[in-house]
C-alpha cells in the first residue's frame, strides 16, 4: 500500500514538474521570436535584444512592429529604467 501511494505522489510530481519545464522552455522561444521583429530595424541590435527580451520575460508579451504600439502590451509600455526612461524597445 505504502509504495503503491509513493509511486503515485512520484508520478504526480514528475507530471507536474513537466508541465512548468514545457511551459518555461516555450516563454524563451516565443521572446526569443517577437523580440527577433521588433529589433530588426534597431541600430543596436544586441541592447535592443536584450531588453526587448527581459520585458519579454517579465510581461509575456512584445508589441507588434518595429516601433511603437507600445498600447498592445500596457507592462511592456510602462517599464522604466532607473532614469525613468522606458526599457522596453
Amino acid at each position: 500500500m505504502k509504495r503503491a501511494t509513493l509511486a503515485t505522489l512520484l508520478l504526480c510530481a514528475l507530471l507536474l514538474c513537466s508541465s512548468f519545464l514545457e511551459t518555461a522552455m516555450a516563454m524563451p522561444m516565443f521572446c526569443s521570436h517577437k523580440c527577433k521583429a521588433r529589433c530588426a530595424k534597431a541600430k543596436l541590435k544586441p541592447r535592443c535584444m536584450k531588453y526587448c527580451g527581459i520585458c519579454c520575460a517579465r510581461c509575456k508579451c512584445v508589441p507588434s512592429g518595429t516601433d511603437g504600439n507600445k498600447q498592445q502590451c500596457p507592462c511592456y509600455r510602462d517599464m522604466v529604467n532607473s532614469k525613468g526612461k522606458p526599457k522596453c524597445p
